[in-house]
């Protein structure tokens, strides 16, 4: 038996959204497109993952938030995405499917930086936004899911990175799910043109226990010759929020991709993070961290395609998995053929904590190059019960032991982590999730 995946909402509700929003024709023309292919195009199929019971119709879509004058005014589980003392003055709030606050340092703006929603940014800036949105990174047809997500598209962040400028500061956006039903069809655009850098860092949110809710999500990374974008995201959608999330990046000649995730999602989930090495040199990290409970089903797959000369992947995720929660782990390392010289590198660990949790790591190295180099290592197993006596035989509560180990066998992947607030930020969800 499977779940029907027909939406509520047809051609006419897509047509006057768009219009209600102010949209260009072509925006327009790209959701009723994508709204028809929902009929015929099949739905994503990850590996070893049975996706078709999940729930990804039954949601309210239009829904907005109130305003907020002052960070001040955020509950404290917001507040715990911020630094508070040093306010980041680069900063974009969305609430629901509305803009809260927003707010860009005069500095950057005089340079021609942009961080603001997406839909202002198609309303502003509509052709730099047309050139990028689902174009290379991702396609509308990909399957049924992502032509969804193009007709629904309900809200998300553009950030532009001119030629020659490097931003210092990190730029944030925090997406609160606050309507327990919402169904946030976000889609964030990173672009860094030619010799530019850009440390962007995203945060989801939301809190829906009981209620149903479908978190649809799509970004693209775009970093242009000698460019550098490290994006970092702490992904936390509570157990009623089913989350399918593509994160992808386009690196050019020289230019360099880092991905710093946090899967801290409580609800079904799965995710892609893929990126390729499309110019000469150019390279891609790619480290992604995940504690699983409850009965809580995860698929995530990294993978990086190499198809640039003397170009370099880097794989490394590591994940808990408690209670009856279950968890595949893909690494896909692909060097095309061409790209001599070039280097595909991964490791995946999966550490189980109770008799009822599963977990599987597949590393999955294809080369069709001979001048190259990869390796791959992966492990799944469980908690070494020596290693838990010891712990308690010092006096140490179980669920004590047990914080310690999974932050053990975190360690080396949020240590690696470049971005600082999201290590800190991390830290405290893993915490959350432990206790």
């Amino acid at each position: 038996m499977t779940v029907d995946t027909k939406l509520p909402y047809e051609k006419d509700y897509v047509s006057k959204f768009s219009e209600k929003r102010n949209e260009p024709e072509w925006m327009k023309s790209l959701r009723l497109q994508a709204l028809e292919l929902t009929e015929t195009l099949p739905m994503p199929k990850p590996d070893k993952t049975n996706i078709t019971k999940w729930n990804f119709s039954k949601f309210d879509h239009d829904v907005s938030g109130q305003e907020i004058s002052s960070l001040e005014e955020l509950p404290e589980d917001i507040k715990v995405f911020l630094d508070m003392e040093n306010k980041n003055g680069n900063l974009v709030i969305q609430r629901n499917e509305s803009v809260a606050y927003k707010s860009l340092d005069a500095s950057l703006q005089e340079k021609g930086v942009i961080l603001t929603d997406l839909q202002s940014a198609i309303q502003e800036h509509s052709e730099l936004v047309q050139r990028y949105f689902m174009k290379d990174a991702v396609s509308i047809d990909e399957n049924r899911l992502t032509a969804l997500h193009t007709a629904l598209m309900n809200g998300g962040v553009f950030v532009y990175v001119p030629k020659n400028v490097v931003v210092e500061e990190p730029l944030q956006a925090i997406f609160w799910q606050e309507d327990p039903k919402v169904g946030s069809f976000n889609h964030v655009i990173v672009v860094a043109e030619e010799n530019s850098s850009v440390t962007y860092v995203e945060n989801y949110i939301s809190h829906n226990q009981d209620e149903e809710a479908v978190a649809n999500i799509v970004t693209e990374v775009i970093a242009h010759d000698n460019a550098s974008v490290s994006f970092g995201a702490v992904d936390n959608f509570a157990k009623g929020t089913t989350v399918y999330v593509n994160r992808r990046g386009i690196a050019y000649r020289d230019a360099k991709i880092e991905w710093a995730l946090g899967q801290m999602n409580d609800g079904n989930t799965a995710s892609e993070n893929i990126t390729h090495l499309i110019g000469d040199n150019s390279v891609s990290q790619a480290k992604a961290v995940t504690v699983g409970r409850g009965n809580q089903i995860q698929n995530l797959t990294a993978k990086i395609v190499n198809f640039g000369l003397n170009s370099d992947g880097y794989i490394l995720q590591h994940g808990v998995m408690k209670d009856s929660a279950s968890s595949v782990f893909n690494g896909i390392g692909k060097i095309e053929h061409g790209a001599s010289k070039s280097n595909a590198e991964q490791e995946s660990r999966v550490l189980m904590l109770s008799k009822d949790a599963r977990g599987d790591a597949n590393p999955i190295l294809l080369i069709d190059e001979d001048d190259v180099t990869a390796g791959h290592a992966a492990s799944v197993g469980r908690v070494d019960p020596i290693q838990l006596y010891y712990l308690m035989s010092r006096g140490i509560s179980k669920q004590e032991a047990e914080r310690l180990i999974i932050h053990g066998f975190l360690a080396p992947v949020v240590n690696e982590i470049p971005i600082q607030s999201v290590k800190d930020q991390l830290t405290k969800v893993i915490e959350g999730k432990v206790n």
